[in-house]
């Protein structure tokens, strides 16, 4: 019996060295996970704290871990490539990776796993997932992620794309 495979969104961001990470990270994921579906990258001031700005981006892949396991996964992914925890929480980061959907799954877990993200607001999470999946409906607001980025307070602001991959 296979294991059922499931559609997830994740977000990603870094600004330390942001397109060496970003780099490392979409060939990680390429390596686990197989084919990717990625953004286009994003140049996105820093929300929350005073830092350089981030490149971020979204990406989907399919897999038939459960979202704790692919969680951990991903924090063991942003750990080996030099995340720090010895520093506030909002602050600049060499890597950060996010699950954002898993599927059509509702679910808070340990530490601050929270399916779907709240992060969703944020124009630098949205607008990529808007890029890759704008028919994907969030499982809370029923919305298409076109529809949610049409709706954005920030839908006409410009971003800057960078490409790297």
């Amino acid at each position: 019996m296979s294991k059922r495979l499931h559609d997830v969104y994740l977000s990603l961001g870094s600004n330390e060295d942001p397109k060496h990470y970003l780099k490392l990270a979409i060939e990680a994921l390429k390596e686990k996970f197989g084919e990717l579906i990625l953004s286009p990258i994003y140049l996105t001031p820093a929300v929350g704290f005073e830092g350089p700005d981030f490149l971020n981006a979204a990406a989907r892949i399919k897999t038939d871990m459960d979202v704790v396991a692919l969680d951990i996964w991903l924090h063991e992914l942003e750990d080996s490539h030099g995340r720090r925890h010895d520093v506030p929480r909002y602050s600049s980061r060499t890597l950060d990776i996010d699950i954002i959907f898993y599927g059509d799954l509702i679910f808070s877990g340990p530490g601050n796993l929270c399916i779907p993200r709240p992060e969703l607001k944020y124009p630098f999470v949205l607008k990529p997932l808007a890029d890759i999946a704008p028919d994907f409906r969030d499982p809370v607001s029923g919305k298409t992620l076109a529809r949610s980025w049409a709706e954005h307070p920030n839908f006409k602001y410009g971003f800057v794309e960078e490409y790297i991959y």
